[in-house]
C-alpha cells in the first residue's frame, strides 16, 4: 500500500452500527476506513503513516448535526460557511446540514450550489443544504425540490418559519417522497404562539413576559404525524421541547407512520428557570420548558422515541442579544458545546450510556438523512471525532472558533472535550494544535 495513511491507535472503539465497543486501533487510508481491530492487530505497510495516540479516548464515527444555521449568504458578520464549519469540526461534527433561512432564502438550485461550493473552500466539516419547502419560506408556493436535490440538497425545511397551511405541508410530504429527503418542520402554530419569548407558566407571568404554552409545539406535532401517515412521507420533527410532543411521537411510531425527531442538547439540560434575570442567551424557539418536560425529552432519548440529538446553532451579533428581552432575536450557539452537555447531563447522570449517545448523534442522522458517515466499518467514508469523555473544561465563549458568542452555559464546567477530528481521513482539528 502507498500513499499518506493516519493510524488511530488504542483508543476505546465504540460503532453502534457495528455494536462495537473494545479498546482498539483504527486505520485510515485514501479517505476510507482500511482497518479496525484489537490493539497491535491492525497492520500497514509503506511510509508516511501518521500515528495518534489515543489512549483514554473515545474513536467514534464522526458526529453529525442535521439542524444548524450557518448565516450564509446575507449575515456574514455574525457566522459563515467556513467559520461554522471550523466550529463544528472542534466540536467534533464531522458534517452539519445548513438551515435555508437565509438571505436570500436555499430555495433554489444555484443557492444550494453556493453553499456546497463555500463549504469545499472551507475545508474542515462537510456542509450539506437543506433546501426551503416554499419559495421564499413564505409558506404560500412549494420550491422546486427535484432541482434541489439534484444540486446537493439533502431535506427540504422551512425552519424558523412554521408551516402553516395543512395543504401545502400535505404536498409537501407527496413531493418529498418522490425523492426519498426528509420534510423537516418547525412544529409552531403561529396563532397560539404570537409574540410569545418563552415558556407559558408561572415563570412567564412573575416576569411579565408572553409565553407560548406547550400546545403551540404539539398542535402541530400531531398534525405533521396525520399528514405523514395520510402520504407516507418522512416527517421529520425539529427542537422537540415537550413531553406531550415525545408522547405524541411516541403514538406515531406505534403505529408505523413514519416520523422522526430531533432534539437539542439546551432543551436536555435547561430548564425555564435559566430566563430568571431576562437572561437573552436563554432565549430560544422553542423556549426552554419544565423540569417535567426535560426530564421526558431525555426518556424520549433513552427509549428510542427521540431519533437524534441536534444543536440548532444559532449564532448572532453581541448587539442583538444585547437588547430587551422581548425584541432580542431567539437562538444560542451549540456546535462546540454539544457533546460536552450531552455527556455532562446524560451520560454522567446515568441517562444513556456512551454507544446510544454516539447512535444518537452519528450514526443515527447519517442513516436517517442518507449521509455518507455514521460508520467505523471498512470501506466507509473516514469521517472520525476523538474525544476525551472525562476531562472536564470551562466554558469560555471568547475561545469558540463560531463568530457567535450567545451560549447560556458561559462559565460553566462541563465534562468531554474532543480531542481530533478527522474528514475525509483528514486531520480538520486538533486540541493540541
Amino acid at each position: 500500500m502507498t500513499g499518506r495513511a493516519v493510524l488511530l491507535r488504542g483508543g476505546r472503539l465504540i460503532d453502534p452500527s457495528q455494536r462495537l465497543d473494545e479498546t482498539g486501533d483504527l486505520l485510515i487510508e485514501n479517505g476510507t476506513i482500511a482497518g479496525i481491530g484489537r490493539v497491535g492487530e491492525v497492520r500497514r505497510d509503506g511510509d508516511a503513516l501518521e500515528t495518534i495516540d489515543c489512549a483514554g479516548r473515545v474513536i467514534s464515527p464522526g458526529f453529525i448535526d442535521v439542524h444548524c444555521h450557518l448565516r450564509e449568504p446575507g449575515r456574514e458578520e455574525v457566522e459563515t460557511i467556513a467559520t461554522g464549519a471550523r466550529a463544528a469540526a472542534a466540536g467534533g461534527f464531522t458534517a452539519v446540514c445548513a438551515m435555508p433561512n437565509t438571505d436570500p432564502v436555499t430555495d433554489n438550485q444555484a443557492a444550494v450550489g453556493f453553499i456546497i461550493s463555500q463549504a469545499r473552500k472551507a475545508n474542515a466539516s462537510r456542509v450539506y443544504p437543506i433546501g426551503a419547502i416554499s419559495i421564499g419560506e413564505m409558506g404560500e408556493t412549494l420550491a422546486e425540490f427535484g432541482e434541489m436535490v439534484a444540486a446537493g440538497a439533502v431535506a427540504v425545511s422551512d425552519d424558523g418559519k412554521p408551516v402553516a397551511s395543512a395543504q401545502l405541508m400535505r404536498t409537501a410530504l407527496e413531493y418529498a417522497r418522490t425523492f426519498g429527503i426528509p420534510v423537516a418542520d418547525h412544529c409552531e402554530e403561529p396563532t397560539l404562539a404570537r409574540d410569545g419569548v418563552m415558556n407559558e407558566g408561572i415563570i412567564s407571568a412573575r416576569l411579565g413576559l408572553r409565553g407560548i404554552p406547550a400546545e403551540a409545539e404539539e398542535i402541530m406535532a400531531i398534525r405533521d404525524i396525520l399528514l405523514a401517515r395520510r402520504t407516507g412521507g418522512h416527517i421529520h420533527l425539529c427542537h422537540m421541547s415537550t413531553k406531550g410532543s415525545v408522547e405524541l411521537i411516541r403514538w406515531g411510531k406505534e403505529r408505523g407512520i413514519n416520523v422522526t425527531a430531533e432534539v437539542c442538547p439546551h432543551h436536555l439540560s435547561l430548564t425555564e428557570d435559566a430566563v430568571e434575570g431576562y437572561d437573552t442567551n436563554a432565549k430560544m424557539n422553542p423556549p426552554l420548558r419544565t423540569a417535567e418536560d426535560v426530564a421526558a425529552l431525555q426518556q424520549g432519548v433513552k427509549d428510542g422515541t427521540i431519533d437524534v440529538i441536534a444543536t440548532d446553532h444559532a449564532p448572532h451579533h453581541y448587539d442583538e442579544k444585547e437588547r430587551e428581552f422581548a425584541d432580542a432575536p431567539n437562538g444560542i450557539v451549540g456546535l462546540e458545546t454539544a457533546l460536552a452537555v450531552n455527556l455532562t447531563w446524560l451520560v454522567k447522570s446515568g441517562i444513556v450510556d456512551l454507544p446510544l449517545l454516539v447512535e444518537r448523534m452519528s450514526c443515527a442522522p447519517a442513516r436517517l438523512f442518507r449521509l455518507p458517515g455514521g460508520s467505523l466499518q471498512r470501506g466507509a467514508a473516514a469521517d472520525v471525532t476523538v474525544f476525551d469523555p472525562e476531562v472536564e473544561w470551562t466554558v469560555d465563549a471568547s475561545s469558540f472558533r463560531s463568530k457567535g458568542r450567545n451560549t447560556p452555559y458561559a462559565g460553566m464546567t462541563l465534562r468531554g472535550l474532543v480531542e481530533c477530528t478527522l474528514v475525509d481521513g483528514r486531520v480538520v482539528y486538533r486540541r493540541d494544535r
